[in-house]
């Protein structure tokens, strides 16, 4: 039961403009919203009220979104936290078989292909596009990066010094094995908008008959379906067993 003196204190900060909430907080305890409701049925609000109470509004609307994305980054971090664990169970079943697919799919993707040049070259703007291709060279067919060289092609704007420094350091490879480039012509007069854009790194070397194998893998896997090869594969392994119990 709320006393006359309660009461009184209440329409007072009510027609004062205060909240529900700040009322209750002033009072230090807690009223039922029906007999806050009864109790605030006559008070008089002040014109400045429902400006006050957009501005609450806004203000809780940007805590709650706040607090949505920072819920929904820890969601996201666990969600990618997961799907690391998984893929790590796969690391010791890449063997060089497994690699040079995936060397293959990269070079179908961003490698130039035998018509337009003849040995390996494969560039990107994305560093670590060309850290992966670096690492499944080395695997797959044991190229070092003293047979590569690279290219930086950049826009007109760049120092060509701080990209070649930049494209040396995530290839390991040599600066006197850079080749000296001419910025895009197209992009004299306009300011390059994205700062953290080092232009586009080609790396190169020799190897023809390493291109022609890694562009006729990517067609013998386009052309056939993953399941008939591995019912292919359990064939010729059954076959083998079958013709080894024989001897």
């Amino acid at each position: 039961m709320i006393d006359k003196i309660t009461r009184d204190k209440i329409l007072k900060l009510r027609s004062e403009g205060f909240t529900y909430k700040e009322i209750q907080k002033q009072l230090k305890f807690i009223i039922p919203k029906s007999t806050f409701s009864y109790i605030c049925s006559q008070a008089k609000l002040p014109v400045y009220y429902h400006d006050k109470i957009k501005k609450l509004n806004k203000e809780n609307l940007k805590k709650a979104q706040a607090a949505a994305v920072k819920a929904n980054k820890a969601k996201r971090q666990i969600f990618l936290e997961q799907i690391e664990r998984k893929n790590k169970s796969f690391l010791g079943k890449i063997d060089k078989d497994v690699a040079k697919i995936a060397l293959a799919m990269l070079y179908l993707g961003e490698g130039a292909k035998w018509k337009s040049h003849k040995g390996l070259m494969l560039g990107s703007s994305d560093s670590g596009i060309i850290i992966l291709y670096l690492k499944l060279l080395k695997y797959c067919y044991n190229i070092n990066k003293d047979k590569l060289s690279c290219r930086v092609m950049h826009r007109a704007d760049q120092d060509i010094n701080n990209l070649e420094e930049f494209w040396a350091k995530v290839t390991g490879v040599s600066r006197t094995r850079f080749y000296k480039t001419k910025p895009d012509s197209r992009t004299i007069g306009k300011p390059t908008k994205n700062i953290k854009y080092k232009g586009v790194c080609s790396v190169m070397c020799g190897g023809t008959a390493i291109q022609l194998e890694l562009e006729n893998l990517t067609k013998q896997i386009g052309a056939c379906s993953l399941e008939e090869k591995r019912m292919h594969g359990m064939h010729q392994t059954a076959s083998s067993s079958l013709a080894r119990s024989k001897l």
